[in-house]
């Protein structure tokens, strides 16, 4: 078939829509209000719905973490206001809400409280991408802020281990929820910085309700993550949460696993990068002598080695030719100036006063000078008449 490279599969398709959904930051945490119908209470804990108005509806799941910290139980017909992300079920091509909180009526106050610090850290230029550090290419020291005690750390150490076993992680707790967490995780970002514990750090905890996340949604966190001066990757919670840290860190990581992929470099990835470089270069210089060596053949084929003596010889060639022409060219202009000295000594000759004088003229001078008028001349003056042959002095009478 003709479109057969062209196609690409279904899943490749859902998957496509689900990223670019998930790029969608208005669409990652977003206030949903409807009338709830098909309500299904899974016996596993998971809360399946249908979301609906008077024009349209859209599916709904809330899973056991976050649907255990209602404080009431949604049932068909009620009203609410839903906090969560949309995203896509891949298996069946279905997007559909993904709820992390919900409220009977009205807005909830942590999600206002969210709102309006997300907006003033904006304004403030703390969400902006040019202040954010890229995260180094080989750490030696991983940081991470999280509780001592999870699946949290265990998780961070197994996939940092296993990428590098050579790379060292530097565990800091800090309490990841609760009173003065917030407190706890700016002191610790502060504590790594000031003391220069790690190349990068990895603020992590797992999932929870928008209540437990909360310290992370503190101002007194995001300022500590902005004037950080060691990199930090955010990994708060799972793929569909989002906190003010996540925001404000270098990087946001959906999972701590997944940070700890992105802070840790493969050493098998980098070893098998290092030798295609090497194969690369190998083959590049071989190719290179190769066409080096084209061309020192070629060059040794060139006549100017081959035969070095005729290249002189034809140079002497044509030195002789230009050596005649130039000859040539000096008799030619030779014999034009003898030419024209002939004429301009005819003419000069014809011009001469010796020439008037062979006919019978003579020259008068008094005291040096010709004498071309008679009042020139008094009785008694001395002159010389100059003849062709000769000259004498007389007298004036």
């Amino acid at each position: 078939m003709k479109y057969a490279n062209m196609a690409i599969t279904v899943s490749d398709l859902n998957l496509y829509i689900k990223n670019k959904i998930a790029e969608d930051e208005y669409l990652n945490e977003i206030l949903v209000k409807g009338e709830i119908s098909n309500f299904k209470n899974h016996y596993t804990g998971h809360m399946y719905f249908t979301l609906k108005d008077e024009k349209a509806l859209i599916k709904c799941v809330m899973f056991k973490t976050y649907a255990q910290k209602l404080n009431f139980m949604p049932k068909d017909g009620m009203k609410v206001f839903l906090f969560g992300g949309v995203s896509v079920f891949e298996r069946d091509g279905v997007y559909q809400i993904y709820v992390k909180a919900m409220e009977e009526d009205g807005l909830g106050d942590l999600y206002t409280k969210y709102q309006e610090l997300k907006s003033k850290l904006e304004e403030q230029g703390l969400l902006d991408e040019e202040h954010k550090m890229p995260i180094p290419k080989m750490p030696k020291v991983i940081g991470v802020l999280t509780s001592q005690t999870g699946s949290v750390i265990r998780d961070i150490i197994n996939v940092s281990t296993r990428r590098n076993p050579k790379v060292v992680i530097r565990l800091l707790p800090v309490p990841v929820q609760g009173q003065g967490a917030a407190e706890k995780i700016a002191e610790g970002i502060e504590t790594m910085n000031r003391n220069r514990l790690a190349d990068v750090l990895i603020l992590a905890r797992g999932g929870g309700s928008l209540e437990d996340l909360w310290p992370f949604n503190e101002e007194i966190v995001a300022h500590s993550i902005y004037h950080s001066e060691i990199p930090i990757i955010s990994a708060v919670g799972h793929e569909t949460d989002f906190t003010i840290a996540d925001f404000v860190a270098d990087l946001r990581a959906p999972t701590p696993s997944a940070a700890a992929e992105l802070a840790v470099p493969d050493s098998y990835e980098v070893k098998q990068k290092i030798i295609t470089y090497q194969n690369r270069l190998r083959m590049a210089l071989v190719k290179k002598v190769e066409v080096m060596k084209l061309r020192y053949e070629k060059s040794m084929s060139s006549s100017v080695f081959k035969e070095p003596v005729r290249r002189v010889q034809e140079k002497y060639i044509h030195v002789d030719h230009q050596l005649k022409q130039l000859v040539s060219f000096m008799q030619v202009r030779q014999e034009k100036n003898k030419m024209r000295y002939g004429e301009l000594m005819a003419k000069l000759d014809a011009y001469s006063p010796l020439k008037t004088l062979s006919r019978g003229y003579s020259i008068t001078q008094k005291d040096g000078k010709v004498v071309k008028s008679q009042a020139d001349l008094e009785c008694g003056d001395v002159v010389a008449l100059r003849f062709m042959d000769g000259q004498v002095e007389a007298k004036i009478q």
